[in-house]
């Protein structure tokens, strides 16, 4: 190889390293979880410029301007820009998290927390195709299951583009919980939580759960392993009583966990809640499954072959969720 081939080469190679960088990304919903997604999404500089938006005047730009001022100091390119509900600036955004929408407060309704975060959700989501044709969409507000299941069906965009986060925190959760029983580091553990985003609906694959290849059933008898089970399904739950608050950390990290493989194209495994057309023995709903992600969004869905009783257990889940997204057709929101 000649010098001019290795300039070539390393030019080539250079514009493929920034080629990732140059993209813009929007978060919308500049509260705990939106702001500390974005943080984590300019900390790895997943994009050129990062645009925070939010209906409060002034938030997301107050937002901003603190997480640029920590650039000096952690030494992050990514421009990160705050706007108050002007979806023009995130024009030509590759993808878009979702996170606005209300928690659900003492005496509300299911029915009442739908009808307000699904009016949200669906006006953030067109706003955000009308500037963004391409956007990848990850949906983080709750009822998260929901959300993503309308999105799908009032955005008219292909399903793999339509991603919801759930699982993902879900299962890292898991994997924090194998870490104390087993005394590890969790980074050594791989573990699944499929099924619905809910302390009732979530299923952690406990026989599936490996540490460093070896399966964790042969290292914790099934009493520990029922424990780290039922813990990781009231994680959220638990963390709310103890904060008096929903929990921000894990979710943002999360989001942008989910961000990255999508614009790294690393075709990382998550579970994520996605559109079934028959995969796990369901159709017409949108639920936690292990899927690949990548530049396209969620790429293909990888069957852990179920045993009857897992089968059952997601099926249960199955029906909690679509009683929940009732509500949208009863409401006549899709």
């Amino acid at each position: 190889m000649d010098v001019n081939e290795i300039f070539i080469n390393s030019k080539y190679e250079l514009n493929q390293q920034i080629k990732h960088k140059i993209m813009k990304i929007t978060v919308v919903g500049a509260g705990a979880v939106g702001a500390t997604c974005a943080d984590n999404i300019a900390r790895r500089e997943l994009a050129e410029e990062l645009v925070l938006l939010d209906i409060k005047e002034g938030f997301a730009e107050g937002k901003a301007i603190d997480m640029m001022q920590t650039a000096a100091l952690l030494g992050f390119d990514t421009k990160v820009t705050g706007v108050t509900n002007d979806y023009s600036k995130t024009a030509g955004s590759t993808v878009a998290v979702i996170t606005s929408g209300l928690p659900r407060k003492p005496g509300m309704t299911r029915e009442e927390l739908i009808g307000i975060n699904a009016g949200i959700v669906k006006g953030v989501a067109e706003n955000i195709l009308k500037f963004s044709p391409e956007a990848i969409i990850i949906v983080i507000s709750n009822p998260m299951d929901t959300m993503t299941y309308l999105a799908l069906k009032s955005l008219g965009i292909p399903k793999h583009r339509i991603i919801g986060m759930g699982g993902t925190l879900d299962s890292a959760r898991f994997k924090y919980y194998l870490s104390v029983a087993l005394q590890c580091n969790p980074n050594d553990l791989q573990g699944f939580v499929i099924g619905g985003h809910g302390d009732t609906t979530m299923i952690p694959l406990t026989r599936y759960a490996t540490y460093q290849s070896l399966p964790v059933s042969e290292l914790l008898d099934q009493a520990t392993l029922d424990k780290v089970a039922a813990d990781t399904m009231v994680g959220g739950a638990t963390l709310t009583g103890l904060l008096g608050t929903s929990a921000w950390y894990a979710p943002g990290a999360a989001g942008a966990a989910l961000v990255e493989s999508i614009v790294r194209n690393e075709k990382k495994l998550f579970t994520c809640c996605v559109a079934l057309d028959g995969e796990y023995g369901q159709t017409d709903i949108c639920l936690g499954v292990p899927v690949i992600i990548g530049s396209d969004g969620w790429e293909s869905i990888i069957d852990y072959k179920l045993n009857e009783q897992e089968q059952a257990a997601f099926n249960k889940s199955a029906d909690a969720v679509r009683n929940m997204n009732s509500v949208l057709t009863e409401m006549k929101l899709i």
